[in-house]
């Protein structure tokens, strides 16, 4: 089955238990184009009961580490777990890299957690895209918690963590660069803060730093809790756990879940839109198109406005 192209068998599969037609599932959705098309609205008919945690920080802050033991606390409540962990495309082979599995291996024999390092690859939109779209299927495929890691904190990580329906920000003792903070938008998208290593000098330094800082935001409704914790230990791994927990009972409360997930997907729809929109306009300026326009650019015959008025005017929108 994992060879099939099929997506409904290889999906009807998945749900079955069948892990290799879940790998196959989703290296169809990095490659994109069509099959993975017809996959996301198979998916999208049978998913909606998932939760998302996104999982974001700066490199060596411990994400996987900590993910790795959130997996513990997930499957003590028999709870199904996959992990998408994003990483950046190896310049060779086009793939991802997979430290975050090797830091993941006490869980590899557990039929209950699935862990997935995702590469852009080919895919038109790149990462905003496949990961939604990752997630569907896992969501079909009878996953309970998905767990979306970041391998850094650039805009394209961050608004993908940002994504998740609880967004966790892992930082270490003695990080204290709110400018940082405030540039990667880190601030924007936290539902919850950790700080990692907190058996290390400098905690109570960045708790205040980061207390500072959500004390200057326009927070509304839910301020984001500061959790200590060591992953390495387990210290404060359930205490990280119970926040999120608390975070997705309020969002479930007041309806801001809903909302959330509803203005999350008029996104993804229009990231759909404008990556099929720069196909089309990719397509137009190339071979003697683009020679074309570049003598009437050069010899002032037009201008850059005028010329991208009459491609987009060309495209079948």
């Amino acid at each position: 089955m994992r060879r099939s192209r099929d997506p409904q068998q290889l999906l009807d599969a998945a749900r079955s238990g069948d892990r290799g037609a879940l790998a196959r599932l989703l290296s169809i959705v990095e490659q994109g184009g069509a099959p993975a098309g017809e996959i996301g609205r198979l998916a999208y008919r049978e998913g909606g009961a998932a939760y998302t945690v996104g999982v974001t920080g700066s490199p060596g802050a411990g994400k996987s580490t900590l993910t790795s033991a959130l997996i513990g606390c997930i499957r003590e409540a028999d709870s199904a777990v996959a992990v998408l962990a994003v990483d950046p495309s190896s310049p060779f082979s086009g793939g991802a890299i997979l430290g975050d599995r090797v830091r993941m291996q006490d869980h590899a024999l557990d039929p209950g957690v699935f862990i997935r390092s995702m590469a852009t690859r080919g895919h038109l939109g790149g990462l905003a895209l496949a990961t939604p779209e990752a997630i569907r299927v896992l969501d079909a495929a009878g996953t309970e918690i998905v767990i979306v890691e970041t391998v850094g904190v650039g805009q394209v990580e961050v608004e993908i963590a940002g994504s998740a329906d609880t967004t966790m920000v892992v930082v270490n003792p003695g990080w204290g660069d709110a400018v940082q903070a405030n540039k990667a938008g880190l601030l924007e998208i936290a539902d919850l803060f950790v700080i990692n290593k907190a058996d290390r000098a400098g905690v109570a330094e960045t708790r205040r730093d980061l207390e500072q800082m959500l004390d200057m935001s326009d927070l509304t409704g839910w301020r984001p809790p500061v959790v200590d914790a060591v992953a390495t230990t387990g210290e404060g791994v359930a205490e990280v756990w119970d926040a999120v927990g608390r975070h997705r009972a309020h969002m479930e409360q007041d309806g801001r879940l809903q909302r959330r997930r509803a203005d999350r997907l008029v996104r993804e729809v229009r990231d759909i839109v404008v990556a099929r929109v720069e196909e089309q306009a990719s397509a137009a300026l190339r071979g003697d198109a683009l020679e074309r326009l570049r003598d009437a650019l050069v010899e002032r015959r037009t201008d850059p406005y005028t010329a991208a008025d009459e491609i987009v005017a060309g495209l079948s929108l």
